[in-house]
């Protein structure tokens, strides 16, 4: 399986919750990313979040629809995230949603690991494009 590493930039807005949401104490989130280096791509997406009582505890989920290259294949996928944050110490997985992957793309599975580091954001994307039935 190959793995490609890069960076990416993000920009993320507050947004309204649904009615039925509004008394949740949740939070929601607007993503808005470019992906740069082998994965050369932008990506739209949604997160919802929730914060403890406990400092440094919090968690949150997110789906991104990604759109561009993937070492020189163009198509589109869905990145699925799941993340927590248990009194500082981070767990995050982010992963290729099954069968999402389209046109160069499809067939495409894999997950991604973010990491921040002096306020730059990078990735680094293990993935396989296997021939679909």
């Amino acid at each position: 399986m190959p793995c490609i590493s890069g960076t990416f930039d993000v920009i993320i807005r507050p947004e309204a919750l649904s009615d039925t949401a509004t008394q949740s104490g949740l939070g929601r989130l607007s993503l808005a990313k470019r992906y740069h280096g082998a994965l050369d791509a932008s990506a739209q997406g949604e997160m919802l979040s929730a914060r403890a009582s406990v400092t440094g505890s919090a968690g949150y989920v997110a789906l991104e629809r990604v759109e561009g290259t993937l070492d020189g294949r163009h198509g589109s996928f869905y990145l699925q995230h799941s993340g927590s944050m248990t009194r500082g110490a981070p767990a995050l997985s982010v992963t290729v949603v099954p069968d999402t992957g389209t046109g160069q793309l499809q067939g495409l599975t894999g997950s991604l690991v973010i990491r921040i580091e002096e306020d730059k954001h990078y990735y680094d994307f293990t993935y396989d494009i296997v021939e679909t039935p």
